[in-house]
């Protein structure tokens, strides 16, 4: 009998390449998706027919327990979330209740639905935010600089707290960056991928940035969803940093976009107080080394490869759009 995974987040990056790596092992694959206004099933759309939609909400428990009840999955892998930093900053309320308290929700929907489940949360670098040591790692204590990083780490712990007080298998991959060309318009490397694209194709002449210096630990997406598998197939639940432990600024982000698209990069950028954080997270840079041991997991997509084929879809898709 084929395994059976449900995700929460289904519609996003991750969502999406999660469900195409489950589909092509044989798993049924489940989503739940949120009654709004504008439902966006455009990175799922070429895999809508293979994979079965729930209505769910992680603001409301009851829908949760329907979906489990209904899908009766064999691995749950928690994706969904108000994800983006900055939003956090205007709406921390609401970014508490879907990022920390919406995990509480699920851990009970699981509990009362189907213990045997097997629990995947999606962790963050964020929680590191004003960094205690460098690299970080799975022991490294959390010191948030975000609303949206606070409610990771609570959602971090209340999921090791169901693990210790109810035995249930839940584990939490402590994830940095990481991108693809369906990452969001709103983040950085997206944002810079995309206006270039234009400014290649004459739309734009200029990209307005906040912080060059910021440093990142940038990986592939694809190879991040592969870890989040690897970590349910384990006999014992863990947590795990996951990262390519190499850190490159946003200024290295920009020249590698523009170098793709054959411009030079100093004509182009305006740094603009306007995206400057509140409090800015300096470094982050994850040693993932107890996932290279315990689970053989290791990135296969280089910085610069992600980032060519970012430029070169947005290259395609502004075309397009254009005629």
């Amino acid at each position: 009998m084929a395994k059976r995974a449900l995700i929460t987040g289904i519609t996003g990056q991750d969502g999406s390449y999660l469900a195409e790596l489950l589909l092509d092992k044989g798993y049924d694959v489940f989503g739940i998706t949120r009654r709004s206004s504008t439902n966006s099933f455009d990175r799922i759309a070429h895999i809508i027919d293979r994979i079965t939609l729930l209505s769910g909400d992680l603001l409301d428990e009851h829908s949760l327990v329907s979906a489990i009840r209904e899908a009766k999955p064999d691995e749950i892998y928690n994706l969904g979330a108000q994800s983006f930093v900055p939003t956090s900053w205007s709406q921390p309320v609401l970014t508490a209740e879907f990022t920390a308290v919406g995990v509480t929700r699920l851990l009970e929907a699981i509990r009362i639905a189907k213990p045997d489940t097997r629990f995947y949360q999606a962790s963050s670098s964020e929680m590191f935010g004003k960094v205690q040591e460098t690299p970080q790692r799975e022991t490294t204590p959390f010191y948030p600089r975000s609303p949206y990083g606070v409610a990771k780490v609570y959602a971090h712990w209340i999921t090791i707290n169901y693990r210790e007080s109810y035995n249930l298998y839940s584990c939490s991959g402590i994830c940095f960056n990481h991108e693809s060309t369906r990452r969001g318009l709103e983040f950085v490397t997206r944002k810079v991928s995309d206006s270039v694209a234009r400014i290649k194709l004459g739309l734009a002449t200029e990209i307005r940035l906040g912080n060059l210096d910021a440093r990142r630990d940038w990986g592939d997406a694809r190879d991040y969803v592969r870890a989040m598998w690897l970590m349910l197939q384990q006999q014992q639940p863990d947590d795990y940093v996951i990262a390519t432990g190499t850190t490159r600024s946003v200024k290295d982000l920009v020249m590698a976009a523009f170098k793709h698209a054959g411009l030079d990069w100093q004509k182009y950028v305006v740094v603009d107080q306007k995206f400057m954080r509140p409090a800015e997270v300096d470094v982050l840079v994850g040693d993932a080394s107890k996932a290279r041991r315990v689970l053989g997991w290791h990135p296969t997509i280089s910085f610069e490869q992600m980032i060519g084929e970012m430029v070169d879809a947005d290259i395609a898709r502004l075309r397009k759009l254009s005629g």
